[in-house]
């Protein structure tokens, strides 16, 4: 417990060796083991679903199509995200250890900043997959191949790599003369950067409008997308096939409105002057970040047909070779 009150002090110095976690400030220490094991059972929870959802992907041929493979990559940046952001603040409730060194906390930072820019992009090409798949049918097996698709999401997983690495060199020249106490369950930007003594609005305004790029032109092109699609869903003249078109998209929709609803929301209601507290704000913060990593995989096997019929082929195989073998 000594160095820990050693790295918690407030200093004056422009060199820090080290950062502290706060996590959920003010949660009482009789509550430390119940919230790492939910943390943890959150995590496992994360790291099952969505390496099933990859390994389930790449075995199953008949899932070996353009949607399924988009649903690859997402379950892919949800699966990097939990195991960036999970076990140091699993440690700090479980073990006691809160403490990140320097460099570490700045890499963690890269790596939130860039898989969550990354997984934004990536729901852009979904929007895009539904909106050729409804809008130009009889093109879409010839236009929306696999190899489309790959070569759209590496360009996701591609444009987020160089700006977040300004934005982390960035931060990187702040001279840090404050508390090096990080008040959030993770390595973000602006939990870094408000550390800082010089220039932190400059660093923080750059940061931001990336953001803001990266989160507002996939979610422009998203909405111009699903509205291009429920018009011309509306233009069908049969009920059946309307219903049978929508269900197509549900499981888009619903992981798209689980990834930009709150995002938006937080964003709103701090720019019409409505704050959070502090232990509010990590703990919206964590919900949004993680939840829908956890509920992704759940989406993707129950609300897609393909993925569903598989899984019953599969296990109804499996019933009748252990009641074959009985």
């Amino acid at each position: 417990m000594l160095l820990c009150s050693v790295n918690m002090v407030y200093t004056n110095v422009t060199r820090i060796t080290d950062f502290f976690i706060a996590g959920f400030p003010g949660l009482p220490l009789e509550h430390y083991g119940l919230v790492s094991a939910l943390l943890f059972v959150l995590f496992l929870a994360i790291a099952v679903g969505n390496i099933f959802i990859l390994v389930f992907v790449k075995c199953e041929r008949s899932l070996h199509k353009p949607t399924y493979l988009i649903f690859c990559h997402l379950a892919l940046t949800d699966l990097m995200f939990g195991t960036v952001t999970l076990p140091k603040i699993i440690s700090k409730y479980w073990f006691d250890d809160g403490i990140i060194s320097f460099y570490s906390c700045f890499a963690q930072m890269y790596f939130v900043h860039f898989l969550g820019a990354a997984h934004s992009f990536i729901l852009m090409v979904m929007a895009l997959d539904r909106f050729i798949a409804v809008c130009a049918p009889l093109r879409y097996t010839a236009v929306f191949t696999n190899t489309t698709v790959s070569v759209l999401c590496g360009i996701s997983w591609f444009m987020p790599i160089s700006w977040m690495v300004g934005i982390v060199l960035d931060a990187l020249t702040l001279p840090f003369c404050n508390s090096n106490i990080i008040l959030q369950c993770y390595c973000d930007h602006i939990a870094i950067t408000v550390l800082g003594c010089e220039n932190v609005r400059e660093v923080q305004v750059v940061a931001f409008g990336l953001a803001m790029f990266s989160l507002l032109v996939p979610l422009g092109f998203i909405i111009f997308s699903y509205f291009v699609i429920i018009v011309a869903v509306m233009r069908m003249s049969s009920s059946e096939g309307r219903i049978r078109t929508l269900s197509t998209c549900t499981p888009q929709l619903l992981i798209t409105f689980l990834y930009y609803m709150p995002r938006c929301f937080v964003y709103l209601a701090n720019n019409v002057g409505f704050t959070f507290s502090v232990p509010v704000r990590i703990v919206v913060v964590m919900l949004y970040s993680l939840l829908p990593a956890a509920v992704n995989p759940i989406i993707y096997c129950f609300k897609t047909k393909d993925i569903k019929e598989s899984l019953k082929k599969k296990f109804l195989l499996r019933k009748i070779n252990i009641s074959t073998k009985t």
